[in-house]
């Protein structure tokens, strides 16, 4: 079984060799790689051509294309239209894959076979890097998959495995979303109701959210506007969505805290200007889901109001009470 892994690249010749070098000491072959430079101004290109050049051979094949529009969503459909492998992992520039990844992603596909199972998607472990040079374990779950995906983007480009079939029957990548692509995308991944497995044991991931250099950032108010235009996206699929009533409404009721974490994470980045317009907004949206009833009056209110302070302070563990919460 083939399995294809997809990295777009723009302007990375500097950070690329090492994620490049994590694919190819993958134990697990055929590997099909693709590689789609979105239009580097750099060395990039001749790095990516390099590293074809280097390693040729039976069961590792590196494809090398480019895509003009200038998002990863549009580089990462670019690099699908050239995938053959039976399942396909998207992968960031910057990041770095355990060696065992991809071998371990097989080994859950073939126990399930054996079952009689077809999965869709695999979610995997992964480590965050953080500037200061700490590390975390980042949130994991095996139940309440789509809550857990909004809370956490469990399902982030680098960390999950997806069957080709299924993810082309899919609209597959947003072009248009210049952030968070992968979070609507993973979103809409749910909403087409996959057969899921997860990879237990350690993590296999290295997400590189080090700085300037990591394709993640590190503030928001700069691109104020495009978080918010996403969360509006994703309230819309889950508003038109097969879900139950009861299903919508609590979804819709996580994307408002996200509204709401945004809010406090500009509040935390000194522009209160951008932070109380979105905080009120969220505040409201929820405010209005629950008709302004008992419960919100005297429990979900004022709960919320705390968590954006909390939010704000930069103090951790709200995601775990709006789970709940809502």
């Amino acid at each position: 079984m083939e399995v294809t892994v997809i990295i777009p690249v723009y302007n990375r010749a500097t950070v690329v060799p090492a994620t490049l070098q994590s694919v190819v000491e993958q134990t697990y072959r055929p590997l099909q790689v693709v590689l789609v430079d979105n239009n580097s101004t750099d060395d990039t290109l001749r790095v990516l051509d390099n590293f074809r050049k280097e390693h040729p051979g039976e069961g590792f094949n590196v494809v090398i294309t480019n895509e003009e529009h200038h998002t990863a969503g549009a580089a990462r459909n670019r690099g699908f239209e050239h995938a053959t492998g039976e399942w396909v992992l998207f992968f960031d520039s910057d990041d770095l894959m355990d060696e065992h990844l991809v071998e371990s992603y097989v080994k859950v596909i073939e126990r399930a076979q054996k079952k009689g199972r077809q999965l869709d998607l695999i979610s995997t472990r992964s480590t965050l890097i953080f500037p200061d040079g700490s590390q975390r374990q980042a949130p994991f779950h095996k139940r309440d998959l789509f809550a857990q995906h909004i809370l956490h983007g469990q399902l982030a480009t680098q960390r999950y495995a997806v069957r080709r079939e299924f993810f082309a029957a899919t609209d597959g990548w947003n072009i248009n979303l210049p952030g968070w692509n992968d979070w609507e995308l993973g979103l809409r991944l749910l909403l087409a109701r996959p057969h899921v497995a997860f990879m237990g044991g350690k993590s296999r991931v290295t997400i590189n959210h080090n700085g300037a250099d990591s394709i993640t950032g590190t503030e928001f108010h700069s691109r104020q506007g495009q978080w918010e235009y996403v969360i509006d996206i994703m309230k819309n699929e889950v508003r038109c969505s097969q879900l139950k009533r009861t299903h919508k409404q609590r979804f819709e009721r996580l994307l408002e805290y996200r509204r709401l974490v945004l809010a406090a994470q500009y509040e935390r980045e000194g522009c209160p200007d951008l932070a109380k317009p979105l905080c009120r907004e969220a505040y409201s949206a929820l405010q209005e889901s629950y008709h302004n009833n008992r419960r919100w009056r005297w429990l979900v209110g004022p709960v919320t109001r705390s968590l954006f302070k909390r939010i704000a302070a930069g103090k951790r563990g709200s995601a775990r009470i709006a789970r709940l919460l809502y």
